[in-house]
């Protein structure tokens, strides 16, 4: 179901001007992006940024688990301060093994295959607008084969209305 398992981490986007740092949380249910982030730099606000964006968004019971690697930004004690409160259960990658979040890697790579590579981004700005439009396009537009060729907001939309349906959760 949405909002049981989300994903985090963290990848870079070239540009003339240098890197344009993005932090991202994904939704593993319907690989929806629920929380992005950006910067010229990588500090835990970055991170807690798009943790803000998710959990406003969102607004996930307690008891849902967070997955990321071991950076700095996810261990760090304001990020984890924030899922404690939440009650939010922390999970982390086991060291130098990057299968362990195989599906937000996954997610990084199709960011970078379909908004980023070959578009020389004069900018971090206009970087940060092509991704932005760009994740709304993947969240309401494009088809994943994972949710039987839907995309994250109608599968999500679907689940919410079978449940509806059968009484499991409140209108």
């Amino acid at each position: 179901a949405p909002n049981q398992k989300w994903l985090a981490d963290l990848t870079y986007v070239p540009t003339a001007e240098g890197w344009l740092y993005l932090a991202l949380i994904l939704d593993l249910y319907s690989r929806k992006f629920v929380g992005w982030a950006m910067s010229d730099a990588m500090p835990q606000e970055l991170t807690l940024a798009a943790l803000a964006m998710a959990l406003g968004w969102r607004d996930p019971p307690a008891g849902l688990t967070h997955h990321s690697d071991r950076g700095s930004q996810y261990a760090a004690g304001d990020y984890r301060k924030v899922l404690a409160a939440r009650g939010i259960t922390v999970s982390m990658s086991r060291k130098g093994d990057c299968w362990d979040n195989a599906p937000m890697e996954s997610a990084n790579g199709t960011v970078k295959v379909e908004c980023v590579h070959g578009a020389g981004f004069k900018t971090r700005a206009e970087a940060a607008q092509a991704l932005v439009e760009y994740f709304g396009y993947y969240n309401t537009e494009r088809l994943h084969s994972s949710l039987g060729y839907l995309t994250p907001s109608e599968f999500e939309r679907r689940w919410r209305a079978e449940n509806e349906q059968r009484g499991t959760i409140a209108r």
